[in-house]
């Protein structure tokens, strides 16, 4: 079920919040109980044949967190944490990775083994990465809360279930045992409401719009694009997954605070992030947070001098753009971040023997594009349905595939036009109207992106998220309890619900 569905909107999400506060009024295990039975509906309602898959997850993570948890610090709580994480793991690997690792070996040598079409059930990496968690949790004697309803509940939990983020136990088992949380609460609802609408605008006004002029450029028929198609191209997909991702995040945090729940802060304005290393700070933030505690750091972090830091953030680079999917652009994508990271670092280090300094806000603004410009190159293998696509697009954006304008305008640019056909800018006809509209939603996406105030900000007053409340509020468009916010809320919201006539996926429902 979609968060920008009718289904959703109109019966699955007022059945939930009714029945978690009526419910809610019998006692706390009744309200959780009635939370994470809807979430096990919202689950099934995508292919019900996966609710036991969930189930078993859950269950076996369960109980083995009970007897890690009992043997914290001990050897049989380790023996137990490291059966546990594998059996996640394989499982794992196995929906995941089974055919992509059957098709890299028929490549290799030439073999003909039969793939074995595993669906991938969706949210799996969620659900693990989640439960992985507690379990490492339960082994460091974090764990304090072990009802099961609320495991459950803290697995299960729809906003947060398919798409992340990545919850940690001790983050939400004090919030789920909230006696307040299951009365309703007018302040709660009216930031979630504000919240959900801000992620549901962003995704079906923005994000779907920027995808009609993404997608063909890469399909894989398409022909080699020239420069300015490239470019294109891959700035609308650049900003498409911006604003559908935030959109998801901003829909995840508002629905939860509905239930008076605060979910961590996962999104925060990437794009202004003056290095990697702050981008992947404001990108997928529990995930970035999840790699660094789980695999980074275990694997020796930055305590063993500076080129085993570069090869751990390879490592772990590189396995967080396979756990993006299963395919090796994913893989040269990570790999770009990784070198990215590595190089970020070796320029921290020499940048403090360079005696030469440019102005602050020069300075920043340069890091600020180098740093998006990255980025950008590097969504085209994360696009990119094949590796030969990547290739080709890269060259377009290159200008290996030559430089063109549509005649319908370049016959508009007067004088222009002879100096760029001195730079060798061909004309072409036809495909003046799109060229144009991408360039357009283009500008737009990048005027959101760069210089408006993000959702945390907005509602920079209320503390939206969990960790939120270091984040500095906005100084205009500050969200208030007043009329004209409300009514410029519900006027948002009666343009994404209008969208809502061809409901389309979350781009992170994929992973």
């Amino acid at each position: 079920m979609l968060f920008n569905s009718y289904p959703f909107l109109l019966a699955f999400l007022p059945i939930t919040l009714l029945g978690f506060f009526v419910l809610g009024r019998l006692g706390k295990g009744v309200g959780a109980g009635w939370l994470a039975a809807c979430s096990l509906f919202f689950y099934a309602w995508w292919d019900y044949r996966y609710l036991a898959l969930l189930l078993g997850s859950i269950m076996g993570n369960y109980l083995a967190g009970g007897y890690i948890a009992r043997h914290a610090g001990a050897l049989k709580g380790r023996r137990a944490l490291t059966l546990a994480v594998a059996a996640n793991l394989l499982l794992l690997a196995y929906y995941k990775y089974a055919d992509f690792f059957v098709a890299s070996l028929n490549a290799v040598t030439g073999g003909g083994i039969p793939l074995l079409g595993v669906i991938l059930p969706i949210g799996i990496s969620f659900f693990t990465f989640t439960q992985i968690a507690f379990l490492a949790d339960a082994y460091a004697g974090k764990v304090t809360e072990y009802r099961f309803v609320y495991y459950l509940l803290f697995v299960t939990y729809f906003p947060h279930l398919i798409a992340g983020p990545v919850l940690h136990h001790k983050e939400m088992m004090p919030q789920f045992d909230e006696d307040r949380n299951y009365r309703p609460d007018a302040s709660s609802i009216a930031i979630g409401v504000t919240i959900f609408t801000i992620g549901l605008a962003k995704k079906v006004l923005i994000a779907d719009s920027l995808a009609d002029y993404a997608t063909p450029v890469f399909s894989a028929q398409a022909e080699a694009p020239s420069l300015f198609i490239a470019w294109g191209g891959a700035l609308a997909y650049t900003f498409q997954l911006y604003f559908d991702f935030s959109g998801y995040s901003d829909m995840a945090i508002g629905l939860s605070r509905l239930f008076g729940v605060r979910l961590p802060l996962n999104f925060n304005s990437p794009y202004k992030a003056s290095n990697i290393t702050e981008f992947w700070r404001r990108w997928h933030m529990t995930l970035s947070r999840f790699l660094k505690d789980y695999l980074y750091i275990p694997l020796g972090g930055n305590r063993h001098g500076p080129l085993r830091r570069k090869v751990n953030l390879m490592i772990t680079m590189v396995l967080g753009g396979l756990w993006h999917g299963a395919g090796w652009n994913f893989v040269i994508w990570g790999a770009l971040h990784g070198f990215f990271l590595a190089v970020n670092h070796a320029w921290q280090d020499a940048s403090g023997r360079i005696p030469v300094r440019l102005p602050p806000r020069l300075a920043r603004g340069l890091a600020v594009f180098l740093t998006f410009l990255c980025v950008v190159f590097a969504w085209v293998y994360f696009r990119a349905p094949d590796l030969g696509t990547a290739n080709r697009f890269v060259v377009g954006m290159l200008g290996g595939w030559g430089a063109a304008l549509p005649e319908s305008i370049l016959s508009h640019l007067g004088p222009l036009r002879s100096v760029l056909e001195g730079l060798g800018v061909a004309g072409y006809l036809g495909g003046g109207a799109a060229f144009a509209q991408t360039w357009l939603w283009v500008a737009a996406g990048a005027s959101i992106a760069f210089l408006a105030p993000n959702t945390q900000e907005i509602m920079g007053h209320f503390e939206p998220a969990l960790s939120s409340g270091a984040l500095r509020p906005a100084r205009t468009f500050v969200w208030q309890a007043r009329r004209r916010d409300a009514v410029a809320v519900g006027l948002l919201l009666a343009l994404g619900v209008l969208a809502l006539s061809r409901p389309t996926e979350f781009l992170y429902f994929q992973f």
